[in-house]
């Protein structure tokens, strides 16, 4: 692996362990057993720094996303589930810094990281109009703010608690598939 990717591996750790302010050149060549100065010679400032970890972020999880064909709602599920599951596990230091660098960095450096949710975004909501679902705006960010919730609460709170069960609810309401909502030509229970 080169210098420049130890080295932004290393930040990623450091950003996801210890927070935006704790990165540094000299922190990072430390963490990636680097000579001192190593990662400035690659990343002249922190804001470059800074940068090209959101960057590679974003590269990191476009690697990782391998989109799945979904045919059905019960396979966007079991792909959600797996996503977040993934990133609250064996990617959890990762998703922690994809986190306080979406709240510390200025909005022109965390760009690749909007683009990269933008691009998410169009895939849920491209998928759920597919399976039958309205696609409209509420039903993807609806989709999206319950994995985001698990995914955060896994990371900060219960990192074993179940998500499928949520996610499926989730999608299922969004493709109108609930089966525990009235149908049209049936009345509430109640």
């Amino acid at each position: 692996m080169s210098t420049r990717l130890r080295a932004l591996d290393a930040a990623i750790d450091v950003v996801g362990s210890d927070g935006v302010r704790a990165l540094t050149h000299a922190r990072v060549d430390a963490a990636a057993g680097l000579p001192r100065g190593s990662t400035s010679n690659h990343f002249r400032t922190r804001a470059a720094l800074v940068a090209g970890v959101i960057t590679w972020i974003a590269e990191q999880e476009r690697a990782d996303a391998g989109i799945p064909e979904i045919r059905t709602a019960a396979e966007l599920a079991s792909a959600l589930t797996s996503m977040v599951e993934l990133q609250s596990g064996a990617y959890a230091t990762r998703t922690r810094a994809r986190y306080a660098l979406f709240l510390e960095a200025d909005p022109d450096a965390a760009a690749p990281l909007h683009a990269q949710r933008r691009g998410f975004e169009s895939w849920i909501g491209t998928t759920l109009f597919a399976l039958g679902g309205d696609a409209a705006e509420q039903h993807t960010r609806f989709v999206m703010a319950t994995c985001d919730g698990l995914l955060l609460h896994r990371l900060t709170v219960d990192p074993a608690a179940s998500v499928s069960a949520a996610i499926a609810l989730a999608v299922a309401s969004a493709v109108g598939d609930n089966p525990g909502a009235p149908q049209d030509d049936q009345p509430p229970h109640g």
